[in-house]
């Protein structure tokens, strides 16, 4: 696969830390600051999403195939195994990274993957109803985002207080759902995607988060993580939906700050 060149924007200073985005990244931009306050924080947009290339025609960006572009564009952007975050599709991503060695630590949000085919299908269904909502409201995502019930209907599956989402936040999530060109693609290959447990010899610290209100992939599938993935270390988020970040960037960035410090 060659190269591609991901978009990505640097904040703060101090060692740095990579952060995966993809539909997330507004909802990100709080714990984002709080990151940047101890370390240079190095948010990348995969493939297909926000201002990111699509892989090249006639890849299918499977989530191993996402966490190959992301591990061969470090190097360029000058970083070597750093620590990653990632949530949702960006957490599968981040231990996909994880195992190959791309990365020298993980934090993962509710990653997808740990989840059975009826579980898959409800989840992606629920985000195909979001993207529906998205596009028709492209060129006045206000419209939704401007009241707190249009902002519970869009995003009820993904924050576990949707109506406390800023307008902005909202807003630009929905115009990013609407205009991402990976996000149909990229939905059809990781319905058949399921975490694999990690060789013994992996020796890369993992820290996987899961909110005790998530709705799109329930919390009882932190149990499954928990099996495949019994040298991880494993936290609640305690009143976080699906997507935390939103929900509380305080909690969010304490986990990931005190897993790379750890």
């Amino acid at each position: 696969m060659p190269d591609l060149e991901l978009a990505s924007r640097r904040l703060g200073s101090g060692p740095p830390l990579v952060v995966v985005l993809q539909l997330d990244r507004d909802g990100w931009a709080p714990v984002l600051e709080r990151l940047a306050r101890e370390h240079e924080v190095v948010a990348v947009d995969l493939p297909g999403f926000g201002d990111s290339p699509s892989l090249p025609k006639g890849t299918t960006p499977t989530v191993e195939a996402l966490a190959t572009a992301v591990a061969e564009w470090l190097p360029g952007a000058g970083l070597n195994r750093p620590p990653v975050a990632g949530n949702s599709l960006g957490g599968a991503v981040a231990l996909e990274l994880t195992r190959s060695g791309a990365v020298g630590s993980a934090v993962t949000l509710s990653p997808i993957g740990l989840w059975t085919r009826p579980e898959a299908a409800y989840a992606l269904v629920s985000l195909r109803v979001a993207h529906t909502m998205a596009r028709a409201c492209a060129e006045r995502p206000d419209w939704i985002a401007g009241h707190p019930i249009g902002r519970t209907v869009a995003f009820w599956q993904l924050a576990a207080r949707p109506w406390r989402i800023p307008k902005a936040a909202a807003a630009g999530a929905l115009r990013n759902l609407a205009r991402s060109p990976g996000f149909e693609p990229t939905q059809r290959a990781v319905r058949a995607y399921r975490l694999r447990a990690f060789a013994p010899e992996v020796p890369v610290p993992v820290t996987v988060g899961w909110g005790t209100r998530d709705l799109m992939t329930p919390p009882h599938q932190a149990l499954r993580a928990a099996r495949l993935l019994p040298g991880a270390r494993h936290v609640s988020l305690k009143g976080c939906g699906h997507s935390p970040m939103s929900d509380d960037p305080e909690q969010v960035a304490r986990v990931v700050l005190d897993s790379v410090r750890g």
